[in-house]
C-alpha cells in the first residue's frame, strides 16, 4: 500500500496505520482503517484500493484477541518470507519440472529443509488460546478447523 505514496507521505500514512492495528477493539481499528482510506481515495486511489483490498484481514489477530508476544510473531512476515527463500533455492536447482506434483514434492522438500532453521516461535505459551479463539471464531462451520490443542 505504502508504495503507492510519494515517499514524503509514507510516515504519517506509516503511523496511522500502525496506530490502527495497535487498538485493542477490532472495530474501532477498522473504522481508523476506513478513515484512512477515504482521505487517501481522492488524491492516492491506488493506495486506498490497496488499503481496502486486504481490509479485514489485517485485523484477524485483533479479532481474535491476540497479544503479546504472538502478537509480534504473528505480524512479521519475516518466517514465512525465510522458509519461501529457503524452499526457492532448494528447488531452484531443478532444470526441468515434469509436472505440478513434481513442483509439490521439491517444495515439500524445501520445506522440511528450512524446518531445520526454524526457532521458537514467541509466545508459543498463548497458541492454546489462539486455537480456542480460532473455535470460537468458526464454531458455524464445524471440522473447518480440526486443532489438536496440547499444552
Amino acid at each position: 500500500m505504502l508504495d503507492h505514496l510519494p515517499e514524503a507521505e509514507r510516515p504519517v500514512v506509516q503511523r496511522r496505520l500502525r496506530a490502527a492495528w495497535a487498538s485493542p477493539d477490532a472495530e474501532q481499528a477498522q473504522h481508523e482503517l476506513e478513515t484512512l482510506a477515504r482521505g487517501l481515495a481522492r488524491q492516492r486511489p491506488g493506495a486506498a484500493a490497496s488499503l481496502r483490498e486486504g481490509l479485514a484481514e489485517t485485523l484477524t489477530v485483533n479479532r481474535l484477541g491476540v497479544g503479546g508476544k504472538l502478537l509480534q510473531t504473528l505480524e512479521s512476515t519475516n518466517p514465512v518470507e525465510s522458509m519461501i527463500e529457503i524452499v526457492r533455492d532448494h528447488a531452484g536447482r531443478v532444470k526441468r519440472w515434469s509436472s505440478g506434483e513434481m513442483a509439490l514434492r521439491w517444495a515439500a522438500a524445501g520445506m522440511l529443509a528450512a524446518e531445520a532453521q526454524f526457532r521458537r516461535v514467541k509466545g508459543y505459551q498463548e497458541l492454546p488460546q489462539l486455537a480456542g479463539a480460532l473455535q470460537r471464531a468458526t464454531a458455524d462451520e464445524p471440522g473447518l478447523l480440526d486443532l489438536a490443542v496440547t499444552a
